[in-house]
């Protein structure tokens, strides 16, 4: 028996995924390695421990798909991973794309605007979310970017994307790949 308090409900995964090869993971060694020599060198070798830890955290996100939630959109609020957020808490909400996911951020009221970020799969549970959410909540096109959404952005600008398409060159044949390239003369 479904629950009636339930207005609508979807699953994705708990964070927006994309599997990556293992160029990324030799671009966060070749940083891990690069880090430890410095600060090798500087002196402060406590300081290896801590990078290496986060190079783990980024092997382990990397390499592990996320698990499968399911989202719920009530009569009291939202609820998502064992959490429960009620409509009076919540302020706000905006849409961003990751990965070639849609991510829903539900921003609470002040002091504390705590952010929820929640994974939409497609198109069409995007629509159904903007049509409910709108009633209860208020919707921006544009969000304020805080200090750790543009941090996100500028390190997420440095990691390497890979080729779409990796042909092997022969003898006589072009180089085809999904990425523009300049004209010759």
């Amino acid at each position: 028996m479904e629950n009636p308090q339930v207005v609508f409900s979807w699953k994705a995964p708990i964070r927006p995924y994309k599997k990556r090869s293992g160029l990324v993971l030799r671009f966060y060694l070749a940083v891990a390695l690069l880090l430890s020599l410095i600060v090798f060198f500087f002196g402060d070798r406590i300081l290896i421990i801590p990078i290496w830890a986060v190079l783990f955290l980024f092997y382990v996100l990397t390499i592990t798909p996320p698990p499968e939630i399911e989202n719920k959109i009530t009569k009291f609020g939202l609820e998502t991973a064992g959490l429960t957020l009620r409509w009076e808490l919540l302020s706000d909400f905006y849409f961003s794309k990751r990965f070639g996911f849609y991510v829903l951020t539900v921003i609470s009221h002040a002091p504390y605007f705590y952010h929820a970020y929640l994974v939409v799969p497609d198109e069409d549970i995007k629509k159904n979310l903007m049509l409910i959410l709108s009633e209860h909540l208020i919707y921006q096109e544009k969000p304020n970017r805080t200090l750790t959404d543009k941090m996100i952005d500028w390190f997420s600008k440095l990691i390497p994307d890979e080729e779409d398409e990796v042909i092997s060159l022969k003898a006589g044949q072009t180089i085809s790949s999904s990425k523009p390239r300049p004209a010759s003369l």
